[in-house]
């Protein structure tokens, strides 16, 4: 399943794509609707670019049909993201901790100026391959990836306008 989700900041893009890249925006993300606070595995810069390695837990419920193939508890991997702060784009991969035959998830982010800020323009592609309840578990999943980026470009935001 492709989805997009378009982010708008009052800030450059140089500022929101380096908030992105810092380990202390994950540090003061709550735990938000659907998905857990990220805990932090590993941060790395080389240059332009900066690697974030975070474990997440997807916490929101699944189909009921979802649940005979998939234990909730067990919808956990990490995002792996590298930042190339001079081309104002990131590239993202889902590594499930478990199901990874069955889950595949990546992504690309771009950071481009308005004029009278920015947005954060991110393309993905997310592909469940469960036994007839795939498309459903697909569904729930970008609800619950969409409605997290909604809630953390809220803490973007607020980081953004304190700097």
């Amino acid at each position: 399943m492709k989805f997009e989700v378009r982010q708008s900041f009052d800030a450059t893009a140089e500022q929101v794509i380096a908030c992105y890249a810092s380990a202390e925006l994950y540090q003061q993300l709550p735990d938000l609707s659907k998905i857990s606070q990220p805990e932090m595995l590993e941060r790395t810069e080389s240059g332009e670019r900066v690697t974030l390695r975070l474990r997440y837990r997807f916490t929101a419920d699944l189909p009921t049909a979802a649940l005979a193939v998939i234990d909730p508890n067990r919808l956990t991997w990490v995002e792996h993201t590298t930042y190339d702060l001079a081309a104002l784009v990131a590239t993202t991969e889902l590594h499930p901790d478990h199901y990874a035959s069955k889950l595949q998830a990546s992504a690309t982010a771009r950071f481009v100026g308005t004029g009278d800020g920015a947005q954060r323009i991110l393309a993905g592609d997310l592909r469940v391959r469960v036994l007839l309840v795939g498309g459903q578990v697909e569904r729930a999943i970008v609800s619950g990836l969409t409605e997290h980026m909604d809630e953390e470009a809220v803490v973007v935001a607020e980081i953004l306008a304190s700097m």
